[in-house]
């Protein structure tokens, strides 16, 4: 199982509900292509759940992709559905330069609203950044909101920024 803990800041919205939240994944694998992912999400300022999924994910190594769907419960929005996919482009042969495309669509559980978000991004991975350092760097677009975003990740810590001000912060124990 991985956990991590995370914190969030900068909008009105996380403003009003900061807290600290212990985050927790586990796969089942069905074969090398297919996982089970389950999600969940304590957040401690209420003591309770704020954030419960699972999602069905294939992956496509053949043509850098991965296919997913699934279901989610979380405080703000109830139960939905959602389905996504990623596609990478790799600029390098190496692969560790790299521009993705992915999107997401989530249908509430009467299938009546939904909300589809897309985004395009470099990604550059740089290996032994300095010793048993990794670091990526991420650069995208949130192309139905026209939002600019930056991620940093460096072994543990990841860092998450937008042009709006919100960000976010998570540590992988």
């Amino acid at each position: 199982m991985e956990t991590s803990l995370r914190y969030s800041g900068g909008s009105k919205r996380t403003l009003r509900e900061e807290s600290l939240r212990i985050h927790a994944k586990q796969k089942l694998l069905f074969d090398p292509k297919t996982q089970l992912q389950f999600h969940g999400e304590l957040d401690t300022r209420i003591g309770a759940p704020s954030h419960v999924s699972a999602i069905l994910r294939h992956f496509l190594p053949d043509l850098g992709a991965s296919l997913g769907a699934g279901v989610q419960y979380d405080r703000q929005e109830k139960l939905r559905y959602s389905l996504r996919a990623k596609k990478a482009f790799p600029i390098t042969s190496d692969g560790l330069f790299s521009f993705n495309v992915k999107g997401r669509y989530h249908l509430d559980k009467d299938f009546k609203e939904s909300k589809p978000t897309a985004a395009t991004e470099f990604s550059c991975s740089i290996f032994n950044f300095q010793k048993d350092q990794d670091v990526r760097i991420k650069v995208g677009y949130e192309v139905i909101d026209k939002l600019p975003y930056l991620q940093i990740r460096e072994n543990n810590w990841t860092f998450n920024a937008d042009i709006k001000g919100r960000w976010n912060v998570r540590f992988d124990l």
